[in-house]
């Protein structure tokens, strides 16, 4: 599987494929697409994403981001996003790397290609040598997929408004 991962922004052309991962995951994962607003034109999208990434345009308190989807042949089984630095929450409780999968596709090793191939794009593209990742205290998963790719865990720190505590990892970055 891990091959047949790829990274990258949706084309024109599969705003379906889109729609329909975003309508399967939204339910769980509220935050499944980051500055999407149902109806939105999909070039819209594409062209927020990609100023997002530019770090254009970007509301109070955001870093730059690179927000990919991941593929496996035409399906979009998940998505990263990529954070090229870390402010004040994402340092405590963000970090640098988001991801999701689409419940369709969880629990066949999904998650962990996606991280391991987004670790390897932020030593890339953006000079990461060290990458934070955090995750609920609770989510079994998440920590099994952060520990096989290289997590140590730092500390745990209580969520903010009652939110579950967060699990705080570092990986380091072998060059590419």
């Amino acid at each position: 599987m891990e091959n047949r991962l790829e990274l990258r922004l949706p084309r024109l052309d599969e705003e379906q494929e889109f729609l329909r991962a975003h309508h399967k995951t939204t339910p769980d994962v509220p935050n499944f697409l980051h500055h999407y607003e149902e109806g939105m034109p999909f070039a819209r999208y594409l062209e927020i994403l990609e100023h997002q990434a530019r770090g254009e345009h970007l509301p109070p308190d955001h870093v730059p981001s690179t927000f990919l989807f991941a593929f496996d042949g035409p399906r979009i089984v998940g998505r990263v996003s990529i954070r090229h630095e870390l402010n004040d929450f994402l340092l405590r409780i963000g970090g640098h790397i988001g991801y999701t999968v689409v419940p369709e596709f969880r629990r066949r090793g999904y998650a962990s290609a996606i991280l391991r191939q987004s670790l390897a794009i932020a030593r890339q593209r953006f000079g990461l040598t060290r990458v934070l990742l955090t995750c609920d205290d609770d989510n079994i998963g998440s920590i099994r997929t952060i520990e096989k790719n290289g997590g140590i865990l730092e500390n745990v720190v209580t969520g903010a408004d009652g939110s579950p505590p967060k699990r705080r990892y570092w990986i380091a970055v072998a060059p590419g």
